[in-house]
């Protein structure tokens, strides 16, 4: 007969593995930082309603993306073990072929003959015994065989049943997950607007609402100079020209959603606030090796004039304020505080370790 007796432990093994890959994104979607904290920012200002939503979309997101490369390992082990459930098939097909072989065996060598015709038949008691030997051993043998099949088909139905109720609850919690995310993002999207209609309102009006403080917890930079968001697209750079602008364009677009946190590159200090004209609410930082830093077409700031500022902070949120075609973060890099000293941010970040991407 066939022995199958490691594969019996591989595929319960595997079941296990699988299982616990089921239960982590449950986990996840359960974690009270989702969809709780998503609907619990209403007691913050719009501003921080956007920061935290877009904290919680980020999050939302990147739990979406572990359950789905998951889904992705798991369906490579389920392929496995499927594979292995396959030859547990063909092996209870080989021990019922076995059965067959022991009982047509049995038959032709009279194994079941009665004993008194066994007596009768003998030449000799050693003749007898043999003939008893073997004849138990074939009754062994089929009863071995018997029950080997029996505990090998009641272990294919368990397995055959667990990796199916595991293979639903995945695509269950992947299925939450992915809800999860589209909330988040719902949210977000609708509170992205609403900031943007205070901020253009501001502008409009030409002045300020002030400083709006976003909790930047576990933000800390340990770099000296970062870019000013940390997740974008680059869109117009520096010197490029075309209608949209007077003369060449003064600074590096950063194409980003409205909210975006916004970071001061550098250690520094803020010396402009403003909301009106082209830029839009802009914030301009004088940082201690001279230069100065703008950021432009703002949604909300965080900061006030003459505040000192660290490397990394979140001074505000990126939006479509003033003469802009969409939203994204218009940032300079200038000599003097005032429009016309700029020099080309790329080069200027990169020297000090925070190049573009």
């Amino acid at each position: 007969m066939r022995s199958y007796r490691r594969r019996r432990l591989v595929v319960p093994a595997l079941l296990c593995a699988l299982l616990l890959l089921v239960v982590r994104p449950a986990e996840a979607v359960g974690d009270g930082e989702g969809e709780g904290a998503a609907g619990a920012v209403s007691d913050l200002g719009l501003s921080g309603q956007v920061a935290r939503l877009y904290e919680d979309a980020a999050r939302a997101t990147e739990r979406y993306e572990a359950g789905r490369q998951k889904a992705e390992r798991q369906r490579a082990r389920a392929q496995r073990i499927e594979g292995l459930l396959d030859r547990e098939r063909r092996e209870i097909g080989a021990l019922r072929e076995d059965l067959g072989r022991i009982a047509r065996a049995q038959y032709r060598t009279s194994g079941g003959m009665p004993l008194t015709a066994q007596l009768i038949l003998a030449s000799s008691p050693e003749q007898l015994m043999r003939g008893q030997h073997v004849f138990s051993q074939t009754n062994l043998a089929v009863g071995n065989a018997i029950e080997k099949n029996r505990r090998a088909e009641t272990r294919l139905a368990k397995d055959e049943a667990r990796a199916e109720a595991a293979w639903r609850n995945l695509e269950k919690r992947n299925a939450a997950l992915a809800e999860l995310k589209r909330g988040v993002e719902e949210k977000l999207e609708e509170a992205r607007w609403q900031l943007q209609g205070e901020a253009d309102a501001s502008v409009a009006a030409g002045s300020c609402p002030g400083a709006v403080r976003l909790d930047q917890k576990g933000k800390e930079s340990t770099s000296a100079w970062v870019t000013p968001v940390e997740s974008y697209e680059l869109s117009a750079g520096f010197g490029n020209g075309g209608q949209r602008w007077a003369n060449r364009h003064t600074g590096q677009d950063f194409a980003v959603p409205i909210g975006t946190p916004v970071r001061a590159v550098g250690d520094g200090r803020v010396v402009k606030v403003r909301c009106a004209g082209a830029f839009g609410m802009e914030i301009v930082v004088r940082h201690t090796d001279g230069y100065y830093t703008q950021y432009a077409h703002l949604a909300s700031v965080a900061v006030d004039r003459d505040e000192r500022v660290d490397t990394g902070q979140w001074i505000g949120q990126s939006g479509t304020t003033g003469n802009s075609t969409g939203p994204h973060l218009h940032f300079e890099v200038r000599i003097t505080p005032e429009l016309g000293s700029s020099v080309d941010p790329a080069p200027w970040l990169s020297k000090r370790g925070a190049p573009l991407g």
